[in-house]
């Protein structure tokens, strides 16, 4: 099946999960991505391991154990294959990290944790699980094209929410996997009929859905995203 195909299947009916996706309306989540892909994107580096520890040390205790698992992880993970590696950094941050909405966390609407930001917290929403997961797997190896971060109308049971998701392609025109917080198992895209794709981007682009149709330059648009890509690179992931 296509990846362009999904956003047309229809939603199953599943139980409501009380605080599992982020509750934003969707107007605001649009507006504030619309304003944000204005930044020059991140090109790839090596990892930084002691700038990395360095930056989780001024975060706090709760950082620097967080870090040295993630580290522990990414130097575990680089001689596995890249779904292997998918598998374990989607755990790591499923187990550890408990969904909670910004406004609980840092008393804000709308906040874009960097990866240290959210290991320090220990609580985060969709968007920030998704951003932790595609910069750690860029540290472990996995070439940045892989990865998209996906905005997606999510169905519970009958309520629309939006939400975030990271996409995996293993080739171009390959269905994508789908890493979530809200289902803790890796699934193709075909098979999450419960998310219908909007948009999805990374450091190098925005598309369309999840399809191959590229929408714009990712760094013209986003004030957010441009913020965490700078502190992304200050923490020694990129």
């Amino acid at each position: 099946m296509a990846p362009s195909a999904i956003a047309s299947l229809p939603a199953p009916r599943i139980p409501a999960l009380p605080r599992v996706v982020c509750s934003r309306s969707w107007a605001l989540t649009l507006w504030l991505l619309v304003l944000a892909l204005l930044a020059p994107g991140v090109l790839p580096r090596a990892w930084d391991r002691d700038r990395m520890l360095a930056a989780a040390q001024r975060q706090g205790p709760e950082a620097e154990r967080g870090v040295r698992l993630l580290q522990s992880t990414i130097v575990a993970s680089q001689s596995t294959s890249e779904e292997a590696r998918l598998q374990a950094f989607n755990r790591l941050f499923n187990e550890h990290i408990v969904f909670a909405e910004d406004i609980d966390t840092v008393g804000q609407v709308d906040q874009w944790a960097s990866p240290l930001e959210l290991l320090a917290r220990g609580a985060g929403d969709c968007e920030d699980f998704a951003i932790a997961k595609y910069f750690s797997l860029i540290a472990a190896g996995l070439p940045p094209a892989k990865l998209r971060m996906v905005y997606v109308r999510a169905d519970l049971g009958g309520h629309v929410r939006a939400h975030m998701v990271l996409a995996y392609y293993a080739q171009p025109a390959a269905e994508p996997l789908i890493l979530d917080n809200l289902i803790a198992e890796i699934r193709p895209a075909s098979l999450r009929r419960d998310l219908s794709p909007v948009f999805s981007f990374n450091a190098e682009g925005l598309w369309q859905g999840t399809g191959a149709q590229k929408a714009g330059d990712p760094a013209a648009r986003l004030s957010r995203w441009r913020e965490v890509l700078g502190k992304a690179r200050a923490e020694g992931f990129v």
